[in-house]
Order: structure tokens, then sequence, then C-alpha cells
């Protein structure tokens, strides 16, 4: 029986959590390694996360080609893992949901019955219809599940969205959070205004700009509204870069939320910024247009004794020229940011 004193997910999300997006733990012939995939949620709750993020870039999209059929398998072992946890705490299950308006409903409707709270709704298969009917999926979508919105990067399969397709979707009722990873001040910027212009206060924003989540995190945006001024502040972040070193990365954002409240930001606090920047740049391939995001974050965990491998769904998905050596010289730069460097 569930603790009805616990603050509901939704009140969870817009108090700030560190979600990681989740990775897929395979075996050497690219088959689910069951044991692993459960070790990596039980480290996320077990670091301080707030929740998670399943089926998303992290986790691989191939994960939902017929011939994988991994989708629900890889939600359903995340959820049994922390079914007990929720007892205890809130820990929020975000599930990836893509593709078309068939596909996206299909894929809420599982991760609803699997007892996830909201789907991190991508729009990356959407690259040339017009915003109005991106809207009108993201409302039929939102009839099924809470929507937590995402802006995705270009360069990973995302598209440019204007500030007014950010203002018809903080319209959309069960809208609870959106994800901001433009990788990009500008576009950040319009998403925070439309929420805050809509005066939806009830939605969480979340920052998944891995190249700027210090400084994205200590920000206090500020938005005119009516003759006043207001300023917003991004709750929280559902990161890629957050599935690996996480309990640093619990600890690094309770500090941030201490300064925050107090109103003194060390400056310390935007070299860490800038070290996590380079370090990112390191694990997610930033030299190679992120070519190498998804093996970098895999060849942490696996320094980390958290995977047995690097593998990837595509064996073509590997680790780029180089990429090896300058995880080596962020992990040896920044021992701070790894879980090690966690006193």
């Amino acid at each position: 029986m569930g603790n009805s004193e616990l603050p509901s997910v939704r009140e969870h999300l817009r108090g700030g959590q560190v979600i990681p997006a989740h990775p897929l733990a395979l075996t050497a012939v690219r088959r689910l390694d069951e044991r692993r995939q459960r070790g990596l949620t039980r480290y996320y709750a077990g670091a301080g996360a707030g929740g998670v993020a399943v089926g998303v870039h992290t986790t691989q999209f191939a994960i939902r080609d017929s011939a994988v059929g991994l989708y629900r398998p890889v939600l359903e072992l995340a959820a049994d893992e922390v079914r007990t946890l929720r007892d205890e705490r809130p820990f929020a299950l975000i599930a990836g949901v893509c593709g078309h308006t068939a596909q996206a409903r299909t894929e809420a409707e599982i991760a609803a019955a699997l007892g996830y709270d909201a789907a991190l709704l991508s729009l990356g298969d959407w690259r040339t219809e017009s915003e109005a009917e991106l809207i009108e999926h993201c409302r039929i979508i939102a009839e099924t599940m809470p929507l937590f919105g995402f802006y995705l990067q270009p360069a990973v399969g995302g598209r440019v969205l204007s500030y007014r397709f950010w203002a018809q979707f903080a319209e959309i009722p069960n809208v609870w959070a959106i994800k901001i990873a433009p990788f990009n001040r500008y576009q950040t910027i319009d998403v925070v205004r439309a929420v805050v212009e809509a005066g939806r206060n009830d939605i969480a924003l979340y920052t998944g700009n891995d190249d700027n989540i210090v400084a994205d995190l200590l920000t206090p945006f500020p938005v005119h509204v009516g003759g006043t001024t207001v300023l917003r502040w991004l709750d929280g972040g559902l990161l890629g870069q957050w599935a690996v070193w996480t309990r640093a990365a619990v600890a690094l954002f309770d500090a941030i939320k201490r300064a925050r409240a107090s109103g003194h930001i060390e400056p310390s606090l935007f070299t860490r910024g800038a070290a996590l920047t380079d370090a990112n740049g390191a694990i997610f391939d930033a030299a190679h247009n992120f070519a190498g995001c998804i093996t970098g974050i895999h060849e942490v965990l696996r320094r980390d004794g958290l995977l047995d491998g690097i593998w990837c769904l595509d064996p073509d998905e590997v680790l780029s020229p180089g990429q090896l050596e300058e995880i080596d010289r962020v992990q040896r730069s920044y021992p701070e940011l790894t879980d090690f460097g966690v006193r």
C-alpha cells in the first residue's frame, strides 16, 4: 500500500529532480542483459535520482524495431525494479514515446499500463509536417497519459520549433513538464518564455542541455508579463549525462539547490559547470557531431562496473577515433565529477 502522504509525482517533478536517461544493457551477442539492465535501475535509485527516463535516445530507438522487440520488456524491467521503492518515496517513471500518432499512442498505452507517469514525447519523426499538425498530435497523446514535452536538438534527430509552438503546447492541460534540450540558448529561452507567459506555473521545466547543465540550473530566467518581471528557474534535469556518475550528479544538484535557496551562488559552481561541459564533450563525442554519444556513456558505465561492454544494437555504433583518449583525459582531469569524488 502506497504512502498517501507522499507528494504526487507531478509535485515531485516540479520540486526538481535528477532524472537519468536510462541506457540499454546488452550482452556481447547484442541480446538484452536483464541482470545488468536491472542493476542500472537500482544504481540510479540508490544514487538518489528522482526518477528515470526509459525508452529514450540513450536507451536506443531501435528497441522499437519489430526484429528487436524490446520496448515493452525494457520499460517493464525498470518499473518492476522501482515498484517497492515507489511506496517509500516519489520516483518518476518517464517513458520515451515517439513516432507518428498511431505508434505514439500505442507506446503511451503500453507505458501507462506498466505504471509510467508521463510520456517524454519525441517529435523527431515529424520532419515535414506543420507545427499545427504537431500540436494536434500532442493533444491526442495527452489524452492517453500526461506529457513531458521534449525539445530535442537537430544534431540527434530533433527539429527547430518556434516560440508559437511552445506557447500552444503550454495550453494543453495534461502537460506536466518539458525537457529543454535544443543545445541552443535562444531556443531554451523560447520555451521558458512560452510557459511563463501562458501562466503555467504547474509545468516543470527540465534542462536537457547536456552542454550547459549547471549554468541552466543556476540561471533565473527573466520573463516580462503584465507589467512585471517573473524570474523562472529550471526545476531539474533529465539528461543523458546524468546516466553516468549519478551519485556525483545528485550531490552537485543538491549544492545548486542550496545556492539557489540562499541567494548566494559561489563562482566555484560555474567552474564545476565548465568542467562538466568539457567532460560531456568527451563522453557525448561532440567532436564528431555526437556519433559516439551512446557508446561514450556505455564506456563510462563499463569502467564503473555497471556494464560488461559498450555494445549497441547497431554493430556500427562504436566509439569515435580519439574518443577513448578524451574520456581518459576528462576522467583524470575532473575526479570530483565522478562517483569516486563524492565525499
